[in-house]
Order: structure tokens, then sequence, then C-alpha cells
């Protein structure tokens, strides 16, 4: 059973009418060096695998800084901005002491300028996330929020994010992502004192599915 917190962020799982999800991402940057007149781009906010991400103004990746709580009041109680594109899960780049290229489960914030985000950013790709508490089947169909701002353990790379408590559930159409069903098997099931679930980004919270893009 899902007894113990160990929040793991966002995993795909499969598509939202039950295809296999096959693993395809695409290759986004995270930093930029200085080209035609326009300045380097280096971003030092570490990324996590199993991370919500977006595009900036700049067009490269970052962590989505809130939420996705559309009724909050403030970071990171608050609505995704327009730019999520996606969940990160690794990323490549040359590493500026050893010159050599890079694979890492996750984005820790050196100094390449030629880092590369993989990101899932298939808008119908289905998640399982762990929630911060029990959820049943009253709260299925619902929408929620991240539990907090998203964070990750340095030593694993992995997101330690969770989804929010029963009582944040509901149909308001801000918040993040839909559930749509639940982890069933021999060490989880509905009602868990720390549930899994599974869920995908709710209409227009995706850039690819929102009217403006980012």
């Amino acid at each position: 059973m899902a007894t113990v917190a160990a929040p793991y962020g966002l995993r795909a799982i499969n598509h939202i009418g039950g295809t296999p999800y096959a693993g395809s991402t695409r290759l986004l940057p995270i930093t930029l060096a200085a080209l035609n007149g326009n300045p380097a781009v280096i971003n030092a906010t570490p990324i996590f695998n199993g991370s919500v991400v977006s595009l900036n103004a700049s067009g490269t990746v970052i962590v989505t800084p809130t939420d996705g709580n559309s009724g909050g009041g403030g970071a990171p109680a608050a609505a995704f901005g327009a730019g999520v594109i996606g969940v990160f899960v690794g990323c490549t780049f040359t590493d500026p002491i050893s010159g050599n290229l890079t694979f890492a489960q996750s984005w820790t914030g050196n100094a390449a300028t030629d880092a590369k985000a993989y990101v899932i950013d298939d808008p119908d790709v289905a998640y399982q996330i762990q929630a911060a508490g029990p959820i049943t089947n009253l709260e299925l169909g619902e929408n929620f929020y991240l539990n907090a701002a998203q964070t990750g353990n340095a030593a694993t790379g992995n997101s330690t994010t969770a989804a929010t408590t029963v009582g944040n559930f509901a149909t308001t159409a801000g918040f993040a992502f839909r559930l749509v069903d639940f982890v069933e098997g021999p060490t989880s099931t509905v009602g868990d004192a720390f549930t899994d679930l599974i869920c995908k980004f709710n209409e227009g919270i995706h850039s690819y599915t929102n009217a403006t893009g980012v």
C-alpha cells in the first residue's frame, strides 16, 4: 500500500486513450550561447526529473515556479503560466570543466551554454503522481494542483513534488491537472494514506492546448 510519503513528481505511464507511452520526448534548450548580438542565457535554477517545465520569454526551459492553483494568492500558490510545455525527464550538456558531453537525470545549474532538456511535450500523456494524503473515488474526475512549489532530491536527481490534499480537489477550471484514474496494484490502491493518482494536464493548461501559446 502507498502508506509512506515518497513523492516522485510526474511519471508518464500511457496516453489518455490507453495507448502505451513509447518514451518520445522533445529536446529543448535550457541555456543558450551568445549569438547574433543576443546575450547568453544561463539558467542557474535546478530542474529535477519529473518536474513540470515551461518555456520562458528567451525560448529556454525553466522549472514552472507556481503550483498550478488558479485560486492562490501569489507564488507559489498561483496558476501555471501560459508557457507550460510538459514534464522534464533529463538533460544533456557539455561539461564546462571536463569538456565531455554529459547526460544527466537533473539540471543542476552549471555554466554550460549548450544545455538541452528532454521534455515529454505531448499534452495527451497521462502521468502518475503521489498525493500528499488519501484521495478517494469522490474526487475522481475533479481538478487539482501541486501540493507546494516544485522540489527535488539533489542526490538522485528526481522530483519530490506531490499532488495536493483532498480538500483542494474541485471543478475549478484553472487548476492544473485532472484526476482520471488511480494506480491499482500490490503496492497502491484508492484511499491509501498517500494515494497514487493518474492524471493529465487540464484543458488549456499545456501551451499546446491554449489559444495564446507561450
